[in-house]
């Protein structure tokens, strides 16, 4: 079964549901189709073509992002599964300000690193070792998660989602 992206009354992108979903709030008068993708739907009485993508009709008031702490595999996906030292693929998360050092376990402070430059960081800052970060460490974006949730976008959503 597809999916179909849906949008806020405002045009903000909100998630990703599937196709039945869709044409179920389609069908109810909650939402309206904005694009189309070809696929089609039959019972024995009516025919709908599948929306790609549908905006509700009703703003829907969305909470701030909670505070979400960085995994592994978010770290990862941030910085590309790139080594934030070298540029070579990523095997581990390092910590700019070792931990060791009183650095904390946050956005702003891991990047992917590869096992040789984490392997001869250690310890110590990058600087001490004469090394430099290609970016810096940052907070992930509503826009990162919001990719990360849809996942491979269909070309008729891009216009829709964030570029970051």
């Amino acid at each position: 079964m597809g999916r179909s992206l849906i949008l806020n009354a405002s045009y903000e992108p909100l998630g990703v549901v599937a196709h039945r979903r869709a044409i179920v709030l389609v069908l109810r008068d909650k939402a309206e189709v904005i694009e189309r993708n070809g696929a089609v739907f039959h019972s024995e009485h009516v025919r709908v073509e599948a929306p790609s993508v549908i905006r509700l009709r009703y703003y829907v008031r969305v909470p701030r992002r909670m505070h979400v702490a960085p995994s592994r595999k978010a770290v990862f996906l941030r910085d590309g599964h790139v080594c934030q030292y070298c540029g070579r693929a990523a095997e581990n998360v390092d910590h700019v300000v070792p931990r060791s050092r009183g650095g904390s376990h946050s956005w702003d402070n891991v990047v992917a690193a590869c096992r040789r430059c984490n392997g001869k960081k250690e310890n110590r800052s990058p600087a001490e070792v004469g090394m430099k970060l290609r970016h810096a460490p940052r907070v992930p974006t509503d826009g990162f998660w919001l990719r990360l949730l849809v996942g491979q976008a269909e070309p008729e959503w891009l216009r829709y989602l964030p570029a970051s």
